[in-house]
């Protein structure tokens, strides 16, 4: 202990309003009022809605740090450390759940307790109570500012994507068996990385369709929002599993895959449509409605051998190869007779059985095998007793995989390429592609991978500054 010739501590001067720091919770600017009536300090937030497990619960929220600028939204999450009855200056009483967080004010740092409410219409985004206050702070309420100032101009720059904290999110899995290989690695990765993952049945979710308030309901309660949606549609619910991803586009949650590419990618004519409108190479396909055109149509993909595919077939069900011109059209008047959609594609002989599954994550190829089909079967695919083990790509089919992946606008996709006398040709873009066999194969993380960019692209997105009216 320092004797009495040592120099007192200087005090800390703080006007009636301050600039602000919540760093842990990637607020780099706030405006706060200093209230010394005030016993705890308060954070305006909403969407308030807690989560995790009970013995560790957290809260998860989301900021409008910029008073009138609703279009920037900060999120946020926090460990719950106490729920209290608070009594605000006009006598109102409510329950606001309480959280910990390091304030930073001029070149001064330390941790203080935050009460989280909902009061949009406050011109400070921030309370900063007297339990907040250390023994050496004197309050001038006649002055402003007297600390350091700072500047909403961290929110118009990528620099506020930079500051954001890493933190727990709270995702859902959109997925009709949560047992699978799957949906089991989404689940098990993201709670070992410290997020909150909910497996939510794609067919048991229903939607409020509202302009105001659009929600996505399931066993009859409003689900939370997410921080991110990662969607497992299975084929047979396609049109369903699309609809509940756009109702949680329409209320701003971060998809994975988004809806539209989910539903190109499943019809086999719509997504070669894309892959022709977007220059990718892949086998001559031809479509056609009436019976007359079948001869025309085996001669635009020239002649046989060919394959014909079912417009919305998956693991390999729905595609025949027909060696010969009389099995072509047998196979064609069959599938016809049956009122079934299809299409005729070109054979590449020289792919022998064999194609490559590159695994798209974001812009990147993130690991690639080859898939050999069963003894006697064309087919590649592991669902149908076909072999994988892993294999180096050229930079062309990476390109071409990458390229394939962004024409449908997917963030996680497997692109199937077949090695041609010609190059490679994409076969196919799955929008759900399997994750056991090339996790297997390669000997990869591939969750790990998409957990990556799910953590990347959850960060806050800046917005431009407001013009000046003249």
């Amino acid at each position: 202990m320092s004797t009495g010739t040592a120099l007192a501590e200087p005090l800390f001067r703080l006007g009636w309003e301050e600039w602000v720091a919540l760093p842990g919770l990637g607020l780099p600017a706030l405006k706060a009022k200093v209230d010394t009536g005030a016993r705890t300090s308060a954070l305006h937030a909403f969407d308030i809605e807690p989560f995790g497990p009970a013995s560790r619960p957290r809260v998860r929220f989301a900021v409008h740090p910029i008073p009138g600028r609703e279009d920037l939204s900060i999120p946020c999450s926090a460990e719950i450390i106490d729920r209290r009855e608070v009594t605000s200056s006009n006598g109102d009483s409510e329950w606001r759940y309480v959280i910990r967080s390091e304030i930073e004010v001029g070149r001064r740092r330390w941790p203080i307790e935050l009460t989280l409410t909902h009061r949009g219409g406050m011109a400070y985004r921030m309370l900063l109570g007297r339990q907040a206050l250390g023994e050496d702070v004197v309050v001038s309420p006649g002055e402003s500012f007297c600390q350091p100032r700072l500047s909403y101009d961290v929110y118009h720059t990528d620099e506020v994507r930079q500051v954001a904290p890493a933190r727990v999110l709270r995702i859902a899995v959109l997925s009709r068996e949560p047992h699978t290989y799957s949906t089991t690695r989404l689940v098990v990765e993201g709670e070992a990385r410290g997020h909150v993952v909910e497996v939510i049945d794609t067919a048991r979710c229903y939607m409020a369709l509202d302009a105001l308030a659009p929600d996505v309901h399931y066993d009859g309660a409003r689900l939370p929002r997410f921080d991110a949606v990662i969607p497992r549609i299975g084929a047979s619910v396609t049109s369903y599993g699309t609809a509940v991803i756009r109702q949680f586009e329409t209320i701003g949650t971060y998809c994975v895959n988004g809806s539209d590419g989910i539903t190109a990618s499943r019809d086999k004519l719509h997504a070669h449509q894309i892959l022709a409108r977007h220059r990718i190479g892949m086998p001559t396909t031809a479509f056609a409605a009436s019976p007359k055109d079948t001869n025309n149509l085996i001669s635009l993909v020239g002649g046989a051998p060919l394959i014909v595919k079912l417009l919305e077939s998956t693991q390999g069900k729905g595609v025949v190869l027909a060696e010969t011109k009389k099995a072509a059209e047998s196979v064609i008047s069959a599938f016809r007779g049956l009122k079934a959609s299809f299409l005729v594609q070109h054979f590449i002989k020289e792919a022998a059985g064999e194609d490559i599954r590159c695994l798209v994550v974001g812009s990147k190829v993130v690991a690639a095998m080859k898939r050999t089909g069963a003894e006697g079967d064309f087919r590649s695919n592991l669902h149908q007793g076909g072999q994988a083990v892993a294999v180096r790509i050229t930079r062309d089919e990476r390109e071409m995989a990458i390229r394939a992946a962004r024409a449908f606008r997917l963030n996680l996709a497997g692109v199937d390429l077949l090695r041609s006398s010609e190059g490679p040709k994409v076969l196919e873009v799955n929008s759900s592609p399997g994750l056991e066999g090339i996790e297997k194969a390669t000997g990869k993380n591939i969750v790990g991978l998409l957990y990556d960019e799910i953590e990347k692209r959850v960060r806050p997105v800046p917005v431009p500054k407001a013009r000046r009216r003249k």
